[in-house]
């Protein structure tokens, strides 16, 4: 039987004996709580941090199309379009008749907080707020308008865009919220019983769209990092399990080499006795010493390496491919309308059969690239027998720009998977374009044969 206990949590009574009752907090008021508090994060904390402008990329779209001495003046093109900004609210609010001093005076007043907003952004917003009602007094004698003078108008409209645009869209709508109280406020206590034209709802319209627009702009823009961040992972991954697929590949492959070998030994240890007339003890023992250490080692390759085998894999019934079987691939590829060549040098030999067949593997995927890249080019393939090992050359031209076929896009896959068997055989291999625009893959395969170690 299982016992629950509910338990209620009772808030403690006020001293002395008095109760007060609870009054739980309705979600109106946490609403207001929380909006105050992001006002307060927005806009007070930190309100003059130092925040420079940081320079623009000269990757840009349209940087890309600049020629080389103009480029690097590039990244200077958000400054020089903040700067011109400024200039212009200046410009606006110097053109009055309110004097030489006055205008000079309002011409700052419209300038500055433009210009600040390329180091301490929220700091310029409050600035401007600052600058709007003295640029009202100086020049409310010959200004119509109000709250609002033209260069405070422009100068709170660039303040007001170029903030959103360096900040957080929260903080823009906290601004746009204060430039509307202000406003209000302004007309119905201010005005002072004379007759002005009220621009604030003039304002609180064109920086409205304005800061819909740079909220869309700021969407996109993380919609956009978050895609590139998501292929990038996605290419990473789908690399990645290439590689495990083409390792998966070269264990069964493995696998089925070692395993053919090992169970040849089994065989020729037990049957090695019998082709020996009176065989002496010992060497009877040491064959089944042989063959015992051979089974064991069969049956613990196909432990280990028989895990990697997919549920629906089936071992090939042919032998696996070798060199010798290189001129029937090329064969193949040629019925597939690729030109290839064959060239050799050196003396042909026989070479394990794990470097057999990976250069077999790597010439073959190297033809495929080039059937998948570049249709209708010719391909060369060049094998050198050295001391020591395998060189394998596989080249190709350029593809002709008469082709009827288009190149079909990859992601390198195949490359991964050479790169892969040769790194398993301790080899080399460099895969990069030629001059000409074709491509090329050379490889080295360390292969000692017994005859060189015997040497």
């Amino acid at each position: 039987m299982t016992e629950t206990t509910h338990t209620q949590s009772m808030r403690p009574e006020p001293p002395d004996g008095a109760f007060e009752p609870y009054k739980p907090r309705s979600p109106e008021f946490r609403a207001a709580m929380d909006a105050l508090r992001g006002l307060r994060q927005e806009l007070f904390h930190d309100a003059f941090a130092y925040r420079p402008l940081p320079r623009a990329s000269t990757d840009g779209r349209f940087a890309r199309r600049l020629p080389g001495p103009l480029r690097q003046y590039a990244a200077w093109g958000p400054h020089a379009l903040i700067g011109a900004a400024g200039l212009i609210a200046m410009l606006i609010a110097s053109d009055s008749f309110n004097g030489a001093a006055v205008n000079l005076v309002l011409g700052l007043l419209a300038l500055v907080p433009v210009l600040l907003t390329m180091v301490r952004p929220v700091g310029a917003f409050w600035l401007s707020m600052v600058a709007t009602p003295v640029a009202a007094v100086l020049g409310s004698e010959w200004d119509t308008e109000w709250p609002w003078l033209p260069g405070s108008f422009a100068c709170h409209l660039f303040v007001l865009t170029i903030v959103a645009i360096r900040t957080r869209p929260r903080a823009a709508a906290w601004m746009w919220v204060l430039t509307a109280v202000y406003g209000v406020a302004a007309e119905t206590a201010f005005r002072g019983g004379q007759y002005f034209d009220s621009d604030t709802m003039g304002l609180l319209f064109l920086s409205a769209l304005s800061l819909l627009g740079v909220t869309v702009w700021h969407i996109r823009s993380e919609a956009r990092q978050e895609v590139t961040a998501q292929q990038t992972v996605t290419a990473h991954e789908r690399s990645r399990r290439t590689l495990l697929e083409e390792r998966t590949t070269i264990a069964r492959e493995l696998h089925d080499v070692v395993a053919h070998h090992m169970s040849v030994v089994a065989i020729q240890a037990e049957a090695a006795p019998y082709r020996v007339e009176n065989p002496p003890p010992e060497l009877e023992k040491a064959f089944v010493t042989i063959r015992e250490n051979a089974v064991a080692a069969l049956t613990e390759l196909r432990r280990v390496l028989g895990v990697v085998r997919a549920d629906d894999y089936e071992a090939p019934d042919a032998p696996q491919p070798t060199l010798a079987d290189l001129d029937a691939l090329l064969a193949n590829v040629r019925e597939a309308g690729l030109t290839v060549d064959k060239g050799m040098t050196g003396a042909v030999r026989e070479l394990p059969q794990g470097v057999e067949l990976s250069a077999y593997r790597i010439v073959q995927e190297a033809l495929s690239n080039t059937l998948r890249h570049a249709p209708g080019a010719s391909a060369r393939v060049e094998i050198g027998y050295v001391i020591g090992g395998l060189g394998l050359r596989i080249v190709n031209d350029p593809p002709p720009r008469t082709a009827l076929l288009k190149p079909s896009p990859g992601a390198g896959h195949g490359i991964t998977g050479m790169r892969e068997r040769v790194s398993m055989l301790n080899g080399e291999m460099t895969a990069a374009p030629t001059a000409d625009g074709g491509y090329e893959v050379t490889v080295f395969l360390p292969a000692v044969t017994a005859a060189e170690g015997d040497a």
